[in-house]
């Protein structure tokens, strides 16, 4: 069962085990222990090299109130990860006037946590979130060809894998210097999908 809450501007979506919350200074500790080392490639930019990092970072997440969220569990309050998404226009051309219905979710979670059902109950809530409260059409995703969990993911929440880009995006440098360019797997749902 999910719960949505709105208190002063601050947002909060609880499942059976998780709250879903605005990231606050004191979740520095927290998350550096999921970015210090990023799972996976596409991660590598927001890797943090201290505690001191981590509370930067954290200065900069304190204002994201309706489309960040640190994902914490209930029993604890501690931060085992986080999901984010902002909505987008459908249409990548298309000019400003066009509806920003379409979201691209993105979620991690500390290595510690995997394997518990934690991103899919997170995830599940986020997106019912991003379609009955944010006005969603549409939601993608993208994930490496070799993030087999994330595919898995992807497809338990109802998403269709809509095609392999090979050698789409490069996150990392190979060892020579040149871009390490990975294939990505793109998977979407649509509302009416959802609502079935």
């Amino acid at each position: 069962m999910k719960k949505i809450r709105k208190e002063r501007d601050n947002m909060t979506i609880e499942t059976e085990r998780l709250i879903l919350r605005p990231f606050l200074e004191t979740d520095a500790a927290d998350v550096l222990e999921y970015l210090e080392k990023p799972a996976v490639n596409c991660f590598a930019c927001m890797k943090l090299n201290s505690i001191e990092e981590a509370k930067e970072e954290m200065k900069k997440r304190v204002g994201e109130i309706e489309y960040y969220f640190a994902i914490t569990l209930k029993d604890t309050g501690k931060v085992i990860g986080e999901i984010d998404a902002y909505p987008e226009p459908g249409e990548p051309h298309s000019d400003e006037s066009a509806p920003k219905d379409t979201f691209s979710p993105c979620w991690m979670l500390n290595k510690a946590y995997q394997g518990k059902g934690y991103a899919y109950e997170a995830a599940h809530a986020f997106f019912d979130y991003l379609f009955k409260e944010k006005g969603a059409r549409r939601i993608y995703a993208y994930t490496e060809d070799y993030n087999t969990s994330s595919q898995h993911l992807c497809e338990k929440l109802g998403m269709r894998r809509e095609g392999l880009f090979l050698e789409f995006i490069s996150f990392v440098n190979n060892e020579d210097g040149t871009p390490h360019y990975e294939n990505t797997y793109q998977y979407a749902i649509l509302k009416k999908e959802w609502d079935k």
